[in-house]
């Protein structure tokens, strides 16, 4: 009788063990890359930094992320999904209990603005390389793309349930009232003009009531 072989133990070329060597490298990178920047502020850790840190080349690390701004977004990953996933079951909730579609948004805006407070350093990085703002496939990709289809989302189902008039231009509403979390200007509003995320959530929210 022949012996039944384990098509799973063979790696032709190494290239299982190379990928399993891939993702071991990239999930160290982001862990080093996380504690450097808990540690000094994301602001303060370059990319040689954190290569030296993980203990990899630098080669290495640029094969994964070609910037800081690559890094910070794929750390962002996790968090984006958790509450992407979080907020969609918020909202059929909130749908199930009747809430109209301008309550949900006024309540996403809220939950969006500490998101944002919680990341803004991430977000800062991601922003000033152009991630936040990229068109094309790779759109689908960033925290902008996300946001605004629930806003928009949000703003069409109001209008057909008769909440806004129904000439409103959801894509440019959209975009306007998430100008107003550009991760900069936040990052100016809470350390240069001191504001609260209290105000800052009762100026957003209501800017969007003030679409009826």
């Amino acid at each position: 009788m022949s012996a039944t072989i384990d098509l799973g133990t063979i790696e032709p070329g190494g290239e299982r063990t190379e990928r399993r060597d891939a993702a071991a490298n990239r999930a160290l990178i982001l862990e080093t890359a996380e504690t450097l920047f808990n540690e000094r502020g994301v602001e303060n850790v370059c990319m040689a930094d954190i290569a030296q840190a993980a203990g990899v080349g630098k080669g290495t690390l640029y094969r994964r992320f070609a910037n800081k701004a690559e890094l910070a977004l794929a750390l962002m990953d996790t968090q984006m999904r958790e509450f992407q996933e979080a907020m969609l079951s918020r909202m059929r909730q909130q749908s199930e209990q009747g809430l109209s579609k301008l309550e949900q948004l006024d309540q996403f805006l809220d939950a969006l603005i500490y998101f944002v407070d919680r990341h803004n350093p991430l977000l800062c990085v991601v922003q000033n390389e152009g991630l936040l703002e990229s068109v094309g496939e790779q759109e689908r990709q960033r925290p902008h793309f996300w946001q605004h289809m629930t806003v928009s989302g949000l703003l069409n189902a109001a209008i057909d349930e008769g909440e806004l008039p129904p000439d409103l231009d959801t894509i440019y509403v959209a975009d306007a009232l998430l100008a107003t979390l550009n991760a900069s200007l936040f990052r100016f509003q809470r350390e240069g003009r001191h504001f609260s995320l209290e105000r800052i959530s009762a100026g957003l929210r209501r800017l969007a009531a003030g679409l009826k």
